[in-house]
């Protein structure tokens, strides 16, 4: 009996406590949904306050964009070679010009303020804009200090010979102008940033005339003549390039052999046979496709300079037009923004072949005969 009432009172335990647990479920139950996630007040006031805050930060930020509500005041910056746009916000941000330097910094980045901005002393003030501010310290604007030195780049220069020359005037040495041509990441989708060769440069170091600093960092300078290559492409030239049916490279390339073939007295007769044999039919002498361009072969030759022997019209070499048809790889100078006019708009010819004369002037034929003819005339300069 008293194993009988030991299970009677582990079975009503057991009972019991089944029924504690299922009484208390339900109240556990109705207390979850009566908790609130989100206070409605409480929420409504965080976006009011989140949202005047984005806006007043938004207000200071395009204030200091626009120079708005500035004291009126004129200040000197100085931008060295060794400068970045994250010290030169430094700069403007200690003379009073703006406030917020990383906000700077990332406008002149957009901007691409680093290719705009040169070295030298300038005159500013709190009435720019960062525009204007960016605008005011292009070299063109400023006071270049003593330590700077004045390069004029021909038309027709190469990149090699561009660098030798740059580092004749203490640009930098030719070693680091020539380490940069090779390794430097330059921000323009028409550079090969991956291949090591200088002649990924060729075509794009615009000839004209310089003010750089005196051991200036090799990228910084090479970085300027692109630049100012990149300046002269404006829309009307894209647009002539693209109804060609060429890209911008092959353009280039096809200015560099006009500015390299002529003294630029008869550049479109030059660009005319060019095309001519590009795109003309295949009945004039064999000439369909192959340019024969010494210049272009003289290239691939270790000096660039010389007179082209037969034995050099045997070079398994891309730039020898004698052997490939085509373009060269690359373009191989650097041409003067004649000749790329002068690529983009040639004159309208059925000329073929051309011959530089004794008179010092070039000589152009339709026909093989016709060529041949003044090259046995006596009057051949070759």
């Amino acid at each position: 009996m008293a194993d009988h009432r030991k299970g009677d009172t582990a079975s009503w335990d057991t009972e019991q406590v089944r029924r504690g647990q299922s009484e208390r479920r339900p109240r556990q139950t109705r207390r979850r949904k009566r908790r609130r996630l989100f206070n409605p007040l409480t929420y409504v006031l965080f976006v009011v306050v989140v949202s005047a805050l984005l806006a007043g930060v938004g207000w200071l930020l395009a204030s200091d964009l626009c120079a708005f509500n500035k004291a009126y005041m004129e200040t000197t910056v100085e931008v060295t070679a060794e400068d970045d746009i994250g010290t030169i916000a430094e700069k403007l941000e200690d003379a009073g010009l703006i406030e917020y330097k990383w906000f700077f910094k990332l406008f002149a980045g957009v901007a691409h303020a680093q290719d705009k901005i040169g070295v030298g002393t300038y005159e500013l003030n709190t009435d720019m804009d960062y525009r204007a501010l960016i605008v005011g310290m292009h070299n063109s604007s400023g006071n270049m200090n003593t330590d700077t030195v004045r390069v004029t780049i021909p038309e027709g220069y190469t990149v090699a010979q561009t660098i030798h020359l740059l580092a004749e005037k203490g640009v930098n040495t030719e070693e680091a102008l020539l380490e940069a041509a090779k390794t430097y990441k330059f921000d323009y989708t028409f550079i090969d940033n991956s291949t090591e060769d200088i002649s990924r440069l060729e075509g794009y170091l615009f000839p004209d005339t310089y003010d750089f600093y005196v051991n200036e960092k090799p990228g910084s300078a090479l970085n300027r003549l692109i630049s100012n290559f990149n300046k002269k492409l404006d829309d009307d030239l894209l647009a002539a390039a693209e109804a060609r049916g060429y890209s911008l490279q092959e353009i280039v390339t096809i200015a560099s052999l006009i500015e390299k073939e002529t003294d630029g007295t008869d550049q479109g007769k030059i660009a005319s046979v060019i095309y001519n044999r590009l795109e003309g039919p295949g009945d004039k002498g064999g000439t369909y496709g192959y340019l024969q361009i010494d210049a272009s072969l003289l290239y691939a030759l270790p000096d660039h300079t010389g007179t082209i022997t037969n034995q050099d019209k045997a070079l398994d070499s891309r730039y020898n037009l004698y052997k490939y048809a085509g373009l060269p790889p690359t373009a191989i100078a650097n041409p003067g923004l004649a000749a790329i006019q002068a690529a983009l708009e040639p004159e309208i010819t059925d000329y073929y072949y051309y011959a530089l004369g004794k008179d010092g002037k070039h000589h152009f034929s339709t026909t093989l005969q016709e060529h041949n003819n003044f090259l046995n005339s006596g009057n051949y300069a070759g």
